[in-house]
């Protein structure tokens, strides 16, 4: 229930609070002297969005605070959820700097927009003017609907069940289309992956390849060279291993002449050795060096093959194409597993069929047990609002099921004998929108824990007798809720436990709006 409303800078607002009573509050005023202003600012306190425009003065906050008592609504676990202090009279306050921006907060706690729109819609319901457009809309009535059958927990469960099915859904039709990707491309991959398995690569073998080649292909020139050497070093005339031989002779005459050229003679011997192991290992080379041709084709065969799938893959090393290897074996064995995985994700997609099936029917079966009620009951209301003679029908059609189920509503009216009932949305009185609404809404108030209903000329197109029967039922409604009506009409007014007045104050440079709470005096006086 709402305690205090307080308005700093909105609109024509400078400051306003308000204290409504427990029951019937009425809010009268000329038109135009600002009281849908008022309701303004309480949808913006219930996470409407707004920007600067709404500003009275530019370079001032606009300030919008609700106090609720909300002890008696089940909320504690909202707060809890949200980490918010419960309080019993809870703050809902919103913020409007003149940068633009936008603050809200519960409790002296900031929360984002959604957090405060979810606990306002749990306290507050307000239906202005233009909500009776939405008597149209087939989402609308099936939203009335259920709430006159009470289906929330009903609701709930399909909405878990529904989520579940489109969940497993999606699992299985990902998988079925992973798995014809990959049929599709199987034999391609497995040619792909055999391909580069056969060949074998080990990781410094292009190194040794390419060095190899080299040496096939010039082993002509490496033998010719090694034996110009070899004939050079030892088999030609007057070779340089003869010239040691001579001068390590030499030498050794000298030495017998002088001690001192031991050392030459030594330095010479192991030339000589040295030489002989040089000449050793180039003769061997040079043994070893064979034209080969045979060789020479299978191991450009193997580089050409290593280049093509370098070039196939776009990559330049060994370790590359096993990486690729080892990608393509991933792939080939996910789609060798993926038919294995198809049966149990089909089977879990029909068994949350099933459930959302059984779910919806339960919910499908709520709503029509209450159709004949919900007619009677509102051909009833009508009736005492002057409309002795309206019909009510409601057509249902199953359809496959979809976020709110399996129904889809449609809800027909008539005010006339003789003229069959016609979708709502093509009633062309304002009058007898504005009583169906009510009427709506007076049912479904005994139906629903919401400490709050506000209502802006929801009497629009009625006067008279009517006005007073709808003002009596407004007074029910009143005992066990707060109700707050925004109305012209007297006999509505007259039944007001408080009674507001909105006019405007004008000096010379400013028209501001202002409510005042109307003594049993004054309210004569505005009544009449």
């Amino acid at each position: 229930m709402l305690q205090q409303l307080t308005i700093r800078n909105y609109a024509l607002i400078e400051a306003l609070t308000l204290q409504p009573g427990k029951r019937l509050n009425v809010i009268t005023g000329e038109t135009g002297a600002g009281k849908s202003i008022i309701l303004g600012a309480v949808a913006l306190l219930l996470g409407e969005r707004a920007d600067t425009k709404v500003l009275c003065h530019k370079d001032k906050k606009c300030i919008i605070e609700g106090i609720f008592d909300v002890q008696a609504y089940g909320l504690a676990n909202f707060f809890q959820a949200h980490d918010l202090d419960y309080e019993a009279a809870t703050t809902l306050r919103r913020e409007i700097t003149p940068a633009g921006k936008s603050r809200a907060l519960i409790n002296d706690t900031p929360v984002t927009l959604p957090i405060l729109k979810v606990l306002a819609n749990r306290l507050v319901n307000i239906h202005s003017q233009y909500h009776t457009l939405f008597l149209g809309y087939p989402k609308f009535q099936l939203q009335l609907i259920d709430w006159y059958a009470g289906n929330e927990a009903l609701k709930a469960s399909y909405a878990t069940a529904f989520h579940n099915f489109k969940t497993q859904q999606s699992l299985y039709g990902n998988l079925v289309a992973a798995h014809q990707q990959s049929q599709a491309s199987l034999d391609y991959n497995q040619f792909l992956f055999n391909e580069l398995k056969e060949t074998h690569f080990q990781v410094d073998e292009q190194a040794q390849l390419t060095e190899r080649l080299q040496l096939l292909e010039n082993a002509e020139t490496i033998k010719t060279k090694l034996h110009e050497v070899l004939n050079g070093l030892d088999q030609a005339e007057m070779s340089a291993s003869e010239r040691l031989a001579t001068a390590q002779q030499i030498l050794r005459q000298l030495i017998d002449i002088s001690e001192k050229y031991h050392p030459l003679q030594q330095r010479i011997e192991s030339c000589c050795i040295e030489l002989q192991d040089i000449i050793t290992e180039l003769a061997q080379e040079a043994d070893e060096v064979h034209m080969a041709p045979s060789q020479l084709e299978e191991t450009r065969n193997r580089l050409n093959t290593l280049y093509r799938l370098q070039q196939k893959h776009q990559v330049q090393t060994i370790e590359a194409l096993h990486a690729i290897e080892a990608e393509l074996e991933a792939k080939v064995n996910k789609a060798a597993h993926l038919e294995e995985e198809i049966a149990p994700k089909k089977k879990a997609m029909d068994n949350a069929a099933t459930m959302l099936l059984a779910k919806a029917t339960a919910l499908s079966t709520a709503r029509k047990n209450i159709f004949s009620s919900l007619k009677n009951n509102m051909q009833h209301l009508l009736g005492g609002l002057g409309m002795p003679d309206a019909q009510l029908s409601i057509h249902t059609t199953s359809v496959a099921p979809h976020a709110t189920g399996i129904d889809v509503i449609e809800i027909l009216f008539s005010a006339n004998k003789g003229i069959a009932p016609q979708p709502l949305g093509k009633i062309a009185s304002g009058g007898e929108c504005a009583r169906l609404m009510f009427c709506f809404q007076f049912i479904i108030a005994d139906k629903t824990a919401m400490p709050t209903i506000i209502f802006d000329e929801i009497d629009t197109g009625i006067s008279g007798e009517i006005a007073l029967k709808m003002a009596h039922m407004m007074k029910k409604m009143a005992n066990n809720h707060q109700l707050m009506t925004i109305t012209h009409l007297p006999q509505i007014a007259a039944k007001g436990d408080q009674h507001y007045f909105v006019y405007k104050a004008t000096d010379a440079k400013t028209t501001v709006s202002k409510v005042k709470k109307l003594l049993a005096k004054e309210r004569v006086l505005a009544l009449a």
